[in-house]
């Protein structure tokens, strides 16, 4: 189970690669950012930031994900690192990253993180027959009638 968890995890993220992402040091509300993916990096993902964003120092950080048909969750426990390595600052460059900074490629506010995952808790919503009917009646659901969920280490 863990594993096509993990699988449906990315796929999600790869149709709607947004997620909250927030500090654990810090007492601020977390920050939307769009994840740059790499079918390859089963433990990272990146995304381009400003060097004056209240997450832009790094360090151990959340990220909530919810995906776009409301059927995958997930909470996500990492770090995060400036991603110094100009051949992955430009494998991720596009006309609509682009679109945020005034200055381009060039930009001095420019800064690029990566989020490496630590642990990750995910839910999928895939409701049993059983479970839809106790849903509708109000009667007490059981462990796993709606779905899945477990934590996992990457």
């Amino acid at each position: 189970m863990s594993n096509e968890l993990v699988r449906n995890m990315w796929q999600a993220l790869a149709k709607s690669p947004y997620l909250m992402i927030s500090l654990n040091n810090k007492p601020e509300y977390s920050e939307p950012m769009r994840a740059q993916l790499d079918q390859e990096a089963n433990g990272y993902f990146w995304f381009y930031t400003s060097k004056d964003n209240r997450i832009a120092d790094g360090g151990k950080a959340m990220a909530q994900f919810s995906s776009i048909d409301h059927q995958l969750f997930a909470c996500i426990a990492g770090y995060l690192v400036e991603e110094t390595d100009q051949e992955v600052i430009s494998r991720y460059w596009s006309n609509p990253v682009e679109a945020w900074y005034e200055g381009g490629r060039e930009d001095p506010k420019l800064k690029m993180m990566r989020f490496e995952l630590d642990t990750a808790e995910i839910w999928s919503v895939d409701p049993s027959v059983v479970g839809m009917l106790k849903l509708s009646s109000g009667a007490t659901l059981s462990s796993g009638e709606m779905g899945k969920h477990n934590k996992i280490a990457f």
